[in-house]
């Protein structure tokens, strides 16, 4: 069979003597005429294309005595021919949205504009379809099958459908275009939540808390300048981790990052340390040396515990803040470096201020962008993190199999206010890690700090049972919000309680869901 294409224009109506009736083709499409122009008129008063078609549809099936009949269109962004909504198709053409047989014809009329009429043979279907045009965009076709008696109905039935392909043409282009819309929203959708999972997360820190995602974003927004960072924080919260996270993906990355621990040496060795000396300088200093200082020209400098510096240490340390300058001990001749200052403290500067003991001037100099580190008690979830990552890294040392915390114990790790931040929860690790034998931490692996205080027999402590039981059901509680990820929902159907009754006793032991996300 040779496809034939019809002449057929859309829009054009037929002289009322030249409609064929049933006494001359054996059918009649005189009350068709109607029901075309209610599908024009849905049509123009904008109705949704589901709605369209079903009534095109629906005019196929019963004016027309289609078998089968389909709207496909193409797709404006990859081009994809599919199956937008049809009638007796099969199974796999209703679940794949593509044509079991005949894509070929199809897309031929989609390219070309022209329709293809393909009459049965030997009692076998014809086969219709026609372009849905807009305008000089070929927007779809469609397509109909069906037993004809004669090649006159076959190529009235393709006027026919010509005229409702002009009829929703309006309405197609339409709702592709809102396809492309929607398309495109939710492939700026998608990155922006590919952007917000990838954001910046400095690779040395372990952590996603609120608290440590605010810490995130400033030195995100700090890496992009050589502004002075004073890093505030408690012993252990890992300050000297943000300095190097700061350098790391600064500009200046590729220089050298040179760290000194103002309070790790007497003062009279800090001076020489920080600024270096010439020969002969005092006594000892045989040959000339180069100071931290210049050691970190071209990049940076981190002088941690920066609180603990004398008076007059501050003095010198003000002038290189001030003009990146300064003279080695016992010498004369002044030095520039071009570098940036980081500096770190566990102490209250603006009461050292108040108290004489900390410049103001010098307090001023550093503080131009601080950074508060949180600490570990206010990082929730942070402490499950930190302690697994501590586990893997530590077995992995050790060379022993060590898979996970139980439930038991990791409550114990939660509920615990870690005084030493994550230097201690890094003790901590390491000892259970030594401890464990049989691939699991538990609770008598932690230090007897963590352990549950000595339950008092007295009434007015409810007993040792109530007591245990209170224990027990904040294991179990634990261990649901951990497995389901923070979902109080999920939680509560997993415990087989109700969301509001699991909500009471999460207050009872002060749990909070966010902290399990």
């Amino acid at each position: 069979m040779k496809p034939h294409s019809a002449n057929a224009r859309p829009g054009r109506e037929l002289p009322v003597q030249d409609k064929p009736c049933e006494w001359d083709m054996g059918e009649c499409r005189t009350d068709l005429l109607p029901l075309l122009g209610e599908l024009g008129r849905i049509s123009s008063e904008g109705s949704d294309l589901a709605g369209i078609l079903r009534v095109l549809l629906e005019l196929m099936q019963r004016h027309l005595k289609v078998a089968r009949g389909m709207v496909t269109l193409r797709d404006p962004e990859s081009g994809r021919i599919f199956v937008q909504q049809g009638c007796g198709l099969s199974e796999e053409e209703e679940a794949s949205g593509s044509l079991a047989h005949g894509e070929d014809i199809v897309a031929q009329v989609v390219d070309s504009g022209r329709t293809v009429l393909l009459p049965g043979e030997a009692g076998s279907q014809s086969f219709l379809c026609v372009p849905i045009r807009r305008d000089r965009k070929v927007l779809g076709a469609i397509v109909a099958e069906r037993h004809y008696a004669n090649r006159q109905m076959l190529e009235l039935d393709a006027e026919i459908l010509a005229i409702l392909a002009a009829t929703t043409a309006q309405a197609v282009e339409l709702h592709l275009q809102e396809h492309v819309r929607k398309v495109a929203l939710e492939d700026e959708n998608r990155r922006l939540r590919s952007a917000l999972q990838s954001r910046f997360k400095p690779s040395n820190i372990i952590g996603n808390s609120r608290p440590l995602q605010e810490v995130y974003g400033l030195i995100e927004k700090v890496t992009r300048s050589r502004t002075t960072v004073l890093i505030l924080g408690e012993n252990g919260v890992g300050k000297e981790l943000v300095a190097s996270a700061i350098h790391y993906n600064s500009s200046s990355a590729e220089g050298p990052f040179v760290k000194f621990n103002c309070a790790a040496l007497p003062e009279s060795v800090i001076e020489s340390e920080l600024f270096g000396h010439e020969r002969g300088a005092f006594t000892g200093a045989a040959t000339q040396r180069r100071g931290r200082f210049e050691a970190a020209d071209g990049g940076t400098i981190f002088l941690d515990e920066v609180g603990e510096l004398s008076l007059a240490m501050q003095a010198k340390l003000l002038r290189v803040l001030q003009e990146k300058s300064f003279e080695r001990v016992g010498g004369n001749v002044t030095h520039q470096v071009d570098l940036r200052i980081l500096a770190a403290t566990n102490r209250d500067l603006r009461a050292m201020v108040e108290q004489g003991r900390f410049r103001e001037d010098l307090y001023y100099r550093l503080n131009v962008f601080p950074i508060t580190v949180p600490p570990l008690r206010e990082r929730g979830s942070d402490v499950a993190t930190l302690a697994e990552h501590f586990v893997a890294r530590f077995s992995g040392e050790m060379g022993v199999t060590v898979e996970r915390i139980s439930a038991p114990a990791m409550s114990m790790l939660m509920c615990y206010h870690w005084p030493g931040n994550v230097r201690e929860l890094e003790n901590v690790i390491e000892r259970a890690v030594i401890l464990c034998e049989d691939a699991v931490i538990e609770p008598h692996h932690l230090p007897p700090s963590l352990q549950t205080p000595a339950v008092s027999e007295s009434p007015s402590a409810g007993g040792i049972l109530d007591v245990r039981l209170r224990q027990a059901e904040h294991e179990m509680i634990v261990e649901a919000l951990k497995r389901h990820k923070g979902n109080m929902t999920e939680a509560a159907t997993h415990l087989g309680l109700t969301r509001r009754i699991l909500g009471l006793r999460m207050a009872r032991h002060n749990l909070n869901y966010k902290d399990f996300r």
